[in-house]
């Protein structure tokens, strides 16, 4: 039997030190700021996430750029002439375009490698949320599970992965749609911080507002009391957009009533970071439902 590959994509947001623990293949997606456009390594070669959002704070209005086909094809075929099985696990399909570039690649693999397997799971979630679906992933194939029980595993639990999470700066949410401006201006002057997850159907909702950093932090935590179930998985990642204070303590107050392991506090990196902007804080554990 072969071994395989897990192949996923910068959105994921994990460590350079875990992807490399786990051997996956990270594609980068790109983000483009100040004219310039760079590729989103989880190394942050191209530019360091505190520089990004020093860059943001200053008005500079980031966009970004999806993993495109051939890039897909072409880190997938380095895999096979390595005589490697692949799973590709993508940032959610109703967030960007990069799972429609990895099936059209697909596609053609499988025409071109039909002794191969070549498997594809749009996770439907994004930042570390994605990210916590990988490792899981990534761990079963090296506890020895084949491809298609930890292809399985993914496409039974993903629904199960809880995204929540709050914005300082709501004018990000308006430039991507997400908000009125009307709305906007009236969060601003009010300091409400909105409460956002990411839905069964891969895309980003708000759920409710609260007046104040430290309310926001409460209420992600109430989030996860309410549906956490340590049955499917105790860990639990948390990202920031360049607010490792406010990261720790949401960590705190977690391991002070629940049983689970903060494994990984990580930047949300400038991909995301483009539409959530500064002082993000995001919270991603496995639940009773999302």
């Amino acid at each position: 039997m072969r071994d395989f590959i897990i192949v996923t994509d910068s959105a994921c947001d994990l460590s350079d030190d875990l992807a490399k623990s786990l051997d996956l293949e990270v594609l980068p997606l790109k983000f483009v700021i100040d004219g310039v456009e760079y590729p989103d390594y989880l190394d942050h070669r191209s530019m360091a996430p505190k520089d990004f959002y020093d860059r943001v704070r200053k008005g500079m209005m980031p966009s970004t750029a999806q993993v495109n086909v051939q890039e897909y094809v072409d880190v997938c075929e380095k895999l096979i002439k390595a005589q490697k099985d692949i799973l590709i696990l993508t940032f959610s399909s109703a967030l960007s375009g990069t799972y429609n570039s990895a099936r059209l690649a697909v596609e053609q693999l499988r025409e071109s490698y039909p002794t191969f397997k070549i498997h594809l799971v749009d996770t439907l979630a994004a930042s570390l949320g994605q990210g916590l679906i990988v490792s899981k992933a990534g761990k079963m194939r090296k506890q020895g599970y084949s491809i298609e029980q930890v292809r399985d595993e993914v496409e039974k639990t993903k629904l199960n992965l809880a995204h929540w999470f709050t914005v300082s700066d709501i004018n990000h949410l308006k430039r991507g749609g997400r908000i009125s401006s009307t709305a906007a201006v009236v969060a601003n002057l009010l300091n409400i911080n909105p409460i956002l997850h990411v839905s069964d159907e891969g895309k980003l909702i708000a759920r409710t507002k609260v007046i104040g950093r430290k309310k926001a932090l409460h209420a992600l935590f109430n989030k996860m009391k309410e549906t956490y179930n340590p049955l499917l998985h105790k860990t639990v990642f948390i990202s920031h957009g360049d607010d490792i204070d406010a990261a720790n303590m949401l960590k705190d107050m977690i391991l002070s009533e629940l049983d689970c392991e903060v494994e990984l506090i990580n930047y949300i990196g400038p991909v995301i970071g483009a539409h959530s902007g500064p002082n993000t804080i995001a919270l991603f554990f496995y639940a009773t439902s999302r």
